[in-house]
């Protein structure tokens, strides 16, 4: 356990980023099996309005550091990949 005041005041930081790193990650989540259950059903145009909302949340858990950047443009390929039968 922390004994400096510090140490305690980065160990609350870190639970509140947590909490907020956790929301982010599981907003991809969500989205992405959203849209893969949206093109095993054939509805590629809901497909498709649901990818820029999945794209703005990896792009917004990039831009926080919460997932790598190259992690992040790895899941917009395959997202972008699983739509392209679809056309």
């Amino acid at each position: 356990m922390a004994i400096t005041s510090s140490a305690k005041k980065a160990h609350r930081a870190s639970l509140r980023k947590r909490i907020f790193n956790e929301r982010r990650i599981n907003a991809v989540r969500k989205l992405t099996k959203e849209i893969r259950r949206l093109v095993i059903g054939k509805k590629a145009s809901e497909a498709k309005m649901s990818l820029s909302k999945a794209y703005k949340a990896i792009d917004k858990a990039v831009k926080m550091n919460t997932i790598h950047k190259n992690t992040g443009a790895r899941k917009k390929s395959q997202l972008a990949r699983l739509l392209q039968p679809t056309k």
